[in-house]
């Protein structure tokens, strides 16, 4: 219940009873990355369990990847077979 109560303390200001961290997830050029595991985007969206059209606006920059989003594609990037591992057993 403490943690509870210095959560919304926090979220109201009072930063005595808290601390935020911020991870820093740096961009990654999803073209790119793609084209270099040699993956249509259909293909690249249904392996990681993505929506091919939300991909195609990423890679338009219609759109740009946040959140858990951002953290998967940076894991994609460094251990793309660790994710596919994870995905697909």
């Amino acid at each position: 219940m403490a943690g509870l109560e210095d959560a919304l303390a926090y979220s109201d200001g009072d930063n005595s009873r808290g601390t935020a961290h911020q991870v820093k997830v740096a961009d990654v050029d999803i073209t790119n990355l793609r084209e270099k595991l040699g993956l249509s985007q259909d293909r690249f969206a249904a392996l990681f369990g993505l929506s091919p059209r939300t991909l195609r606006n990423w890679e338009q920059g219609v759109r740009h990847p946040e959140g858990a989003a951002r953290i998967l594609l940076q894991v994609i990037d460094r251990e793309p077979e660790a994710v596919m591992r994870a995905l697909h057993g």
